[in-house]
């Protein structure tokens, strides 16, 4: 029942405004492009040397990075210097077939790449070390 008379009677709504609809897909859309930024690689920063020929490493491989600071990482996980012949035990007992892959960073100190193949030389592992192919 209506019990407003006919000059009071209000009209129905016939445009609706969508600007507030497009505030929200405005900021919905702000906020994805900035947290999407956010995103970030947790890879290993290892600059290696160039080479003229190059081979794909697969999951036969025991991967060991040294960095230019001096840090050991087996197959991506930090190692220290006095844990890295038990960590290379430990992948070669995981893979027994494998085969060691060095990437040194071409600043890295020669003697940091040297302790990786004296301890992969004492647990009888074949060493590969890892660059980059050559662009010309």
């Amino acid at each position: 029942m209506d019990f407003r008379e006919d000059e009071n009677k209000m009209e129905p709504l016939t445009l609706f405004s969508q600007s507030s609809l497009t505030d929200i897909v405005l900021l919905l859309l702000i906020f994805f492009l900035l947290t999407s930024s956010f995103v970030t690689n947790f890879g290993i920063k290892v600059n290696i040397p160039e080479a003229e020929t190059g081979a794909q490493t697969d999951s036969q491989f025991i991967n060991v990075a040294v960095t230019k600071e001096g840090e050991f990482f087996v197959n991506g996980e930090l190692t220290g210097k006095g844990m890295l012949a038990s960590a290379l035990q430990e992948a070669k007992n995981e893979n027994p077939e494998g085969t060691l892959v060095l990437r040194a960073d071409k600043d890295a100190i020669v003697d940091n790449a040297v302790r990786v193949m004296n301890v992969a030389k004492a647990l009888q592992l074949n060493i590969v070390m890892a660059t980059e192919q050559n662009s010309q």
